[in-house]
């Protein structure tokens, strides 16, 4: 049987999942949550296999940052993301903060089913047309005949500001961090852009993740 605990902010959202997932024989909620800060004390106390979190919550923390606080508290527990951003930004954010998948809300019920199941299995799960997203950018990349040695070309100042930009530090904090002018991250963060073909920070993204460079510290 899975363990799931439900975090969303509509108690109707939370009545319908319930009524969804508890109608399978190898599903069972235990729990609901109406924010971050309840869905962390939920899944501390009762030990869940699954939490399905929404992003976009209010009140309390928020889906991502309840995410990542749980990953650090509980690293075997399976957070499933159920979400309506179709956005890449908010899909690197939630795979940053522990999620190891990522769900519409507007997805059909069979499709939540075999995230749970995914998951909970230990396997990753992202809806389909992100996975198609993501293979098509691969895809240009390679086209374009993009390799290792163009993170090499940059300095060990650029790779910092690289780094801290996908890890959402806004411009003022990395400047804070490094001991910099804004200024001085603004270019430095132009200069990568320029020289690994990116436009916006969402490439910048996943462009780090491929790099590794979003680890867990």
């Amino acid at each position: 049987m899975i363990k799931i605990i439900i975090v969303d902010d509509h108690a109707m959202v939370r009545s319908g999942l319930r009524l969804l997932l508890n109608g399978q024989a190898d599903l069972e909620v235990i729990a609901e949550a109406s924010d971050g800060d309840e869905g962390i004390q939920a899944a501390l106390e009762l030990q869940p296999h699954v939490v399905l979190m929404d992003l976009s919550m209010p009140h309390g923390k928020d889906g991502l940052t309840a995410a990542s606080e749980l990953k650090e508290k509980l690293p075997d527990l399976a957070i499933l993301v159920l979400t309506m951003h179709d956005d890449d930004e908010y899909l690197f954010r939630a795979i940053h903060a522990g999620a190891a998948g990522y769900v519409l809300k507007s997805a059909p019920h069979e499709e939540l089913l075999t995230a749970i199941r995914s998951v909970a299995k230990g396997d990753a799960y992202l809806y389909p047309t992100a996975t198609k997203r993501l293979m098509n950018e691969y895809v240009e990349r390679i086209k374009r005949g993009e390799s290792g040695d163009v993170y090499q070309s940059l300095s060990d100042r650029e790779k910092e500001v690289l780094g801290l930009t996908a890890k959402g530090y806004a411009n003022k904090e990395i400047a804070e961090q490094l001991v910099i002018s804004v200024k001085t991250v603004e270019t430095h963060k132009s200069n990568v852009m320029e020289k690994l073909g990116l436009r916006t920070r969402p490439e910048l993204i996943k462009y780090a993740m491929k790099k590794g460079l979003l680890q867990f510290e």
